[in-house]
């Protein structure tokens, strides 16, 4: 199994269906890698394009199946409002490694409600056996003579 840290780059959105009638909606983002999460920016008063090109980063490993990102609008009191939601397959991202800005669809109750774009990068962690093979290397041990 390999462990890494996966750094998402939330860039922004575009054509989201705007929960608020009268304003702008105030919109946010919530991203979630199995039990870890992160909350952008509100992006006040933005609407249905915001921009946040924010970076957050999580602890994952390969058998990790997707990243689920959850757009809300920011209400206050009140509660806040879903958008919508899409969700990213992160076996692919394993393989390559990256996967530069990508636009994805957002959905709510099934239904195609906007995209979002958003960059992927893993960097995948160096295994502790090696880093104790090449410290043994480099620790001055002696070596057995060729005699």
């Amino acid at each position: 199994m390999v462990r890494g840290t996966l750094e998402v780059l939330l860039i922004g959105a575009k054509g989201l269906e705007n929960t608020d009638f009268l304003c702008n909606m105030d919109p946010y983002v919530i991203i979630t890698c199995r039990t870890q999460e992160h909350k952008s920016s509100v992006a006040s008063g933005k609407g249905s394009d915001p921009e946040w090109n924010e970076t957050f980063v999580f602890g994952v490993s390969d058998d990790v199946p997707e990243l689920l990102i959850k757009i809300l609008d920011s209400d206050g009191p009140s509660g806040d409002d879903v958008v919508g939601e899409a969700k990213i397959l992160l076996e692919p991202l394993f393989i390559e490694g990256s996967i530069p800005p990508t636009v994805y669809n957002v959905v709510k109750d099934e239904e195609y409600c906007g995209e979002i774009r958003v960059g992927l990068n893993f960097t995948p962690e160096k295994d502790s056996e090696e880093e104790f093979a090449a410290e043994e290397e480099t620790c001055g041990g002696w070596k057995e003579s060729s005699y």
